[in-house]
């Protein structure tokens, strides 16, 4: 029988078991005496085996093995858990991941025999303390999953009701989100939040929300939001393994999921163009008709925009056994803690995600996190700490490394940079200077190149990779305290609402996610805040942005008073002035090469709904 059909399985469930076994020894390695690790280990080891020796992949049933009969040899008490031991487990678990991927390639490669036989010996209680201990002799390194501890947040779902005749539901709902976000962790919100700005949305939502408050406190915090008719706060379901307390599962190809996407973008883009003819041809049954096609395909789209979100957790736990290799290797103490692993990403964004996160964790690791000397003369635990969170915020999603080094010394920093030329004009970097110096190709904080870092790529890397995801780096530094890099993404990439704005005659697409509000620019309004323009806007000074002027063409605005929209990113704002505000719409971001020298601030395409192409403005590059 033909069994290498099943080669894909094969390789997403061995994945799963792999990723099992990193986590179950780091929770060995910081608690040798448990039980309970070592029992998941060999379990996952031998369900790789089982499946292995179906398949018919010998290197890896061997490998899988040897490791069984010494996970054995440790669960019946005949060995115990040393340092040695531990480490060689490391490094089969990191041998048995190429395999599988070698195996399931096609690729017909020899066993790791000298492993097999370290693995054997030291089963046999005969493997000597000098085999396979290489790094530096610390203390255990580094303690790699989440803290939690007895008092921590409890996870439950909360469903809101906003009053039957509300005006603006949407609006009302982001209010209770963002009273919800102020009391804890906010994910898995149904449905999604782009859906909640439709016309169709009837005002029932529901999330989960992470909180030490209890239910009464959380029911009255939401309830005092107005036009809030009913709150109620679930007691959460445990998940059992038991299959029968869990939702049926199967495992689709993302390539499906993707080719369903951009059907649905394309159903998108005809029911826009529907709904414009149905307006201009006055007939009421085609707009009887425009109006229910419209309803079902946001539907349609808020499933598959479900379908493809995925907790943020799969990507952070590729982390903690980066850390602590990486402290083992550096002679250094670090404590590895992650939160608010069940925020949601679009599959295509957490997909693009991780490379940056794995840069900025190995900047902190290197240059933030000191040594344990140098620490405790610092007066600070001889223990760093690295922190990987996820927040939601409003339409994105904010993800932090953290880390309680020795920060970012400014002053060095801009030294340098006049040095290779190109320094900003300026005494002293703030925050958003500091970023665009460390983002510079080539330019590193590090004195010598190492295997981790000093080549001056890392956060050149991060800052493009989030660019072109449509979001934004941001870092925040105290010198001899922390450091801490922010990202912030959006939920998904593939359909976003959008506000149209009309300059010179053509139209503009701006992300609602980024809209904070709009106003009109009235000069009586306007000042200047170093040589450039702002607008005052409820006693804040906010600095503004002519799309006229920046795309170069002449505005067709008749009145003085023109709408202006404020974009809001993090705690940076802009005022966008324009000549029109032509509506809001739901817009496919279409993908295209962009030609040579296309400004930073045009972050895509889309064909709006009466067939013309409009280009996407980038928030953060005009901001």
């Amino acid at each position: 029988m033909d069994l290498s059909k099943y080669a894909a399985l094969f390789l997403a469930e061995s994945r799963e078991h792999l990723k099992s076994c990193n986590s179950s020894l780091l929770e060995w390695e910081r608690d040798p005496a448990a039980g309970e690790p070592v029992d998941r280990l060999f379990r996952a080891i031998h369900t790789i085996k089982g499946m292995a020796a179906t398949m018919g992949y010998a290197p890896v049933a061997q490998l899988a093995h040897a490791a069984e009969n010494l996970l054995d040899a440790l669960r019946h008490g005949r060995l115990s858990a040393t340092p040695v031991v531990l480490q060689l487990l490391f490094r089969s678990v990191d041998t048995l991941g190429r395999a599988v991927e070698n195996a399931a390639a096609g690729s017909e490669d020899q066993p790791d025999v000298g492993l097999i036989v370290e693995l054997d010996s030291a089963a046999a209680g005969t493997l000597t303390s000098s085999v396979s201990l290489t790094a530096p002799a610390v203390e255990p390194a580094v303690e790699s999953r989440s803290r939690r501890a007895s008092d921590a947040p409890r996870s439950r779902p909360v469903q809101v009701t906003i009053r039957p005749g509300a005006v603006m539901r949407g609006a009302r709902a982001a209010l209770v989100l963002r009273r919800a976000e102020g009391l804890g962790a906010v994910s898995g919100i149904r449905p999604l939040v782009a859906q909640l700005e439709r016309d169709e949305f009837d005002g029932r939502f529901s999330f989960r929300l992470q909180t030490k408050l209890p239910d009464e406190a959380v029911v009255a915090a939401l309830g005092s939001v107005g036009e809030v008719e009913a709150v109620r706060v679930e007691e959460a379901v445990a998940q059992e393994v038991d299959g029968r307390a869990q939702g049926r599962q199967i495992r689709v190809d993302l390539r499906r999921l993707d080719d369903l996407m951009k059907q649905v973008g394309e159903l998108v883009v005809a029911k826009n163009r529907l709904t414009s003819i149905s307006l201009e041809a006055g007939d009421p049954a085609l707009t009887e008709l425009s109006e229910r096609i419209s309803r079902l395909v946001s539907a349609m789209q808020g499933e598959v925009l479900a379908a493809r979100m995925t907790p943020v957790g799969e990507v952070f736990e590729r982390f903690p056994r980066l850390v602590r290799d990486l402290s083992r290797d550096m002679g250094k103490r670090i404590r590895f803690d992650m939160e608010g692993e069940e925020i949601e990403l679009d599959r295509s964004i957490l997909d693009e995600i991780g490379e940056p996160l794995l840069h900025l964790i190995r900047n902190a690791a290197d240059h933030g996190i000191e040594k344990p000397e140098q620490r405790a003369a610092a007066g600070k635990p001889a223990e760093g700490r690295i922190l990987l969170s996820a927040t939601r915020e409003r339409n994105t999603v904010a993800l932090r490394v953290v880390d309680d080094g020795g920060g970012i010394d400014r002053e060095a920093i801009l030294a340098k940079a006049r040095r290779e030329g190109g320094a900003p004009e300026t005494d002293a970097l703030t925050d958003d200077l500091l970023v665009r110096v460390l983002a510079r190709p080539g330019f590193s904080t590090a004195q010598t190149i190492s295997g981790v870092s000093g080549r001056g790529v890392g956060v050149d890397v991060a800052m493009t990779r989030v660019r072109a995801l449509g979001g934004t780096l941001e870092v925040r530094s105290e010198l001899g305290r922390s450091t801490t890099f922010l990202i912030r993404v959006p939920l998904t990439l593939a359909i976003v609402r959008a506000l149209l704005a009309e300059a010179g005659g053509e139209r503009y697409a701006v992300p609602l996610a980024y809209v904070a509000e709009t106003v009109d620019f009235d000069r009586q309004a306007v000042t200047a805040v170093r040589d450039r323009e702002a607008l005052v806007v409820r006693d804040r000074v906010i600095p503004t942005v002519h799309l006229c002027d920046l795309v170069a063409c002449p505005s067709k605005a008749v009145s003085a008073r023109r709408p202006t929209i404020i974009l809001e990113v993090g705690e940076r704002r802009a005022a966008l002035v324009v000549d029109a505000l032509v509506g809001q719409q739901d817009i496919v971001v279409e993908p295209f090469d962009a030609p040579r020298g296309l400004p930073s601030y045009i972050g895509g395409a889309t064909i709006l709904a009466d067939g013309a192409p409009a280009l996407i403005l980038d928030a953060s590059a005009l901001l």
